[in-house]
């Protein structure tokens, strides 16, 4: 079976799981599997909700910020980051959107599966060529921008702390509105 047909198969398995609810896990496939992630936490929430709003004023009109499934069938790629720099035009879709639109993908690290993001995604968004890449770390107040995808791989890195502005092509981020988990209440 071709890579192509298994992810096929499985896009269609991972269709009876959406629309996802509140608190149900979301699907995603990656190298001939589904990633089945739980809902994150409220304050993963809070952080991928501040930088969408830091954002949204700054996109060109036609642009949108908000977090949705985007897929490279090509490539056997579906993902879920946590903040997505898209053309609104390709949300007009019933399904996942297409990995092409994106310009920006974000994903805040969860403490309980901080591989996923800096191993896993990693190999996935520069393969389905997504332009910018950046993890946003609240367990250490880091950040990592990885652009400029080629052959499979980011070309660019800088790494960032909480506090930084970082340019993300034609936007930035000012990562002191950022809260570090530590400042989390229960943490």
């Amino acid at each position: 079976m071709t890579e192509e047909t298994i992810y096929r198969h499985l896009r269609e398995f991972a269709d009876h799981f959406e629309p996802p609810a509140p608190f149900s896990p979301h699907v995603e496939i990656s190298n001939g599997q589904l990633v089945i992630m739980m809902s994150p936490s409220g304050a993963h929430d809070l952080n991928a909700m501040r930088i969408t709003k830091q954002l949204d004023p700054q996109l060109a009109p036609g642009l949108a910020a908000y977090t949705a499934d985007i897929e490279h069938p090509l490539a056997a790629k579906m993902r879920r980051p946590d903040v997505v720099v898209v053309d609104e035009a390709a949300m007009e879709t019933t399904g996942a959107v297409d990995a092409h639109a994106v310009t920006l993908v974000v994903e805040v690290v969860s403490p309980s599966n901080p591989e996923n993001d800096y191993i896993d995604k990693l190999r996935d968004y520069p393969v389905m060529d997504i332009p910018h890449y950046l993890i946003v770390d609240p367990r250490d107040g880091t950040c990592v921008h990885h652009w400029d995808p080629q052959r499979g791989s980011y070309n660019n890195t800088v790494h960032y702390v909480f506090g930084d502005t970082i340019p993300l092509g034609k936007w930035s981020l000012d990562t002191s509105a950022l809260m570090p988990y530590a400042q989390a209440a229960g943490a």
